[in-house]
Formats: C-alpha cells, structure tokens, sequence
C-alpha cells in the first residue's frame, strides 16, 4: 500500500474509531506541521464544535505499517494517541489567544538551533545568541511529561498589533516569572534521584566539589530557555564561582562546567556531538556547539571565540613584553653613552 492510499483508508478508520468513542462530526485534515528540529505532514483531528485539535503525524504511522505490515496494530496506537490527545486538549477560544493582554501572563522564551531551524524561523519572530534563536510562545500547561504551548508567529504578532521589541521585552519579564530558574549540582541531583540513603551508600563525601550543573526551569520541559534569561548568565556565575562552559544537553537543559584552565574545547564538543547522536531524539536537540561565559568581562559567546580571544591576548601580552625588552635593551647603551660622557667631562675639568 502506497503512502497516499494509506492516507485515505487511515482517515476513514480513525473517524469510525472516534465515532465509537463518541466524538461525532470530527474534522480532519492534512497540513505539513514545521515545529523545533522538526517538517512533518499530520492528520489534524478537531472535534465538532471546537476550533482547537490534535495534530498526529501520520508520516511516522506509514513509516511503522510499511516496516511492519501491521495495520490493525498502527491504527489501535493512533486511535489511543488521539483520543488521549482530544481529552486534554485545553479550553480555550481564538477571540482569547489574540488578545494579547489576556495571553501575555503566560509568556515564555525558548531557544532552539538557529540552523536546523532556519525555514521555521522565516514566520516567526526571534532573536539570535550567537548560533541559537530566541522564539517565544505562550504556555498553556506544562509539566515534566508534557507540554500545551503555541508558538509565537509574525501572523498572529501583526493580528494581536504588537510588535516584536514589546513581545521581548514582556517575555523576558515575565519567563523567569512563571518558569523560574533552576541550578543544581549534579551530585545534588544524583542524590535526589537515588535517595540519600542509597547515595550515602555509595561513599559519597558530604563536601564533594561540584565538577558539573543542571540549568534548567521548574517543571524541566524546555528548560534550556534560560539563557535568554537576562540575569541568568551573572546568577550562574555566582553558583560555580567564576568563568563556566554551556553544553547544550537539549532544548529541556543545559550543562555548566566550571572553566578551571584545564578544559579542552574540542573534547568538549566532541562529547556534546556524541550525546546528542546517540542519546537525544532529533526533536529534543539543540546544537553540537559549546558556550563559554566570561564572568569578569560578561560575554556570553561560543567557546571557540572565547579561545581565540584569549590567544589575542596572549600575543598582545608577548608583543608587550618583546617591546619592554628592546626599550630596555635601546635604553642600556643610551645610559652607558651618558655615563662615559660624563666620566670623560669631570677628568676634563680636573685637568
């Protein structure tokens, strides 16, 4: 069975399914869907009467049947997909979302890859940090297993007669407002995650130096946003006690390091590239890069820069001193010329 054919038997047997379940009069649609990292084609589902529905990608349920040949079992899990989907989607009308004065307490920031995300970004209103964009959205529920937000596009911005300075400006404020920061030590988390009595087991000392953070937001979806945040960078420095490394863990966390002299940029990306290949799904990722943020001088910036920067100082460094050591060297025979000009003038005047 060809992709289009199955598309048409798909949305016959989803909607007979539906009916069973008492969602009557359902309207379904094809629409290409971009998200984060992601361009999909989805069977959107809207129950009568409402303007708000689910979105399921049906090119991930043809990849399945065609791999498998199992119809009946594809069409069972989309049937449950969507009908969990229909139950939770949240209440709320167009009139509602447009107004951004009732929409604006639920403002958040996140940022994603600005190169895997470039067509996406070409509707929607962002700004950069180095190779990352900067979009926002508005939250409706979050919590650590999912997530009901919209993404912010430049048709909905000109229909709400807001421009793009205001809507950073707000979110700014109020992200850190409703999806407060979180810095923890990795020990502290392993702690958690185990409990105290099995991480005391372990022989773990009480005053064991931290080597690596978790930055994340409160519930821990999409928590890599806080860089935008515009306190976040001097909030992280006071934690880890200077100068740190960003690895971009996913779009829900990052990693800090704290910058001791020793790190290695290459060894550090080379982990980042190697995480994100085996262990975090391509929607889930943010970038092969690593950040380093200079507390002292505040700039936040990718590590390679950072190491150019520092051997920029270097050579300025040695072109210094190479300069102090030939105007000491020019200024040695100038004192001796001085010296033997004034012995040979005081045995003239004792003549």
């Amino acid at each position: 069975m060809d992709y289009e054919t199955f598309k048409q038997y798909f949305e016959a047997d989803i909607r007979e399914k539906l009916e069973e379940k008492g969602y009557e009069n359902v309207k379904i649609n094809f629409d290409t869907i971009e998200k984060t990292n992601q361009k999909y084609e989805a069977m959107s589902v809207v129950p009568e009467g409402s303007n708000v529905g689910v979105n399921f990608n049906i090119e991930n349920s043809y990849a399945i049947f065609d791999d498998t040949d199992d119809y009946a079992g594809v069409l069972a899990s989309a049937t449950m997909l969507i009908t969990e989907g229909l139950k939770n989607v949240p209440a709320f009308d167009l009139n509602t979302l447009l107004n951004y004065e009732k929409m604006k307490d639920k403002l958040s920031v996140e940022v994603i890859s600005a190169d895997t995300n470039k067509k996406l970004l070409e509707n929607v209103p962002h700004d950069k940090i180095e190779d990352l964009a900067v979009v926002y959205r508005f939250v409706l529920e979050s919590d650590r297993n999912e997530r009901s937000s919209i993404l912010i596009t430049n048709a909905m911005l000109n229909q709400m007669g807001v421009t793009p300075e205001q809507l950073r400006e707000d979110a700014l404020v109020n992200s850190p407002e409703i999806r407060p920061v979180i810095i923890k030590g990795m020990n502290d988390i392993m702690r958690e995650m185990m409990g105290s009595e099995a991480y005391e087991m372990m022989g773990m000392p009480e005053d064991v130096n931290e080597k690596m953070y978790v930055a994340t937001v409160v519930d821990m979806n999409s928590g890599a946003g806080v860089l935008a945040y515009q306190n976040f960078m001097d909030q992280a420095a006071e934690k880890l006690g200077g100068d740190f490394f960003v690895l971009p863990s996913s779009i829900h966390e990052i990693l800090l390091i704290p910058d001791n002299g020793e790190m290695v940029v290459e060894e550090l990306k080379s982990m980042v590239h190697e995480v994100n290949l085996t262990q975090v799904k391509p929607e889930e990722r943010l970038t092969d890069s690593v950040y380093h943020y200079d507390s002292k001088n505040h700039i936040f910036e990718l590590a390679e820069k950072f190491e150019e920067r520092q051997q920029e100082k270097e050579k300025g460094s040695l072109l210094k001193n190479l300069k102090d050591k030939q105007k000491e060297s020019a200024a040695k025979p100038q004192a001796k010329d001085s010296a033997e000009k004034a012995i040979k003038s005081k045995e003239r005047e004792s003549l």
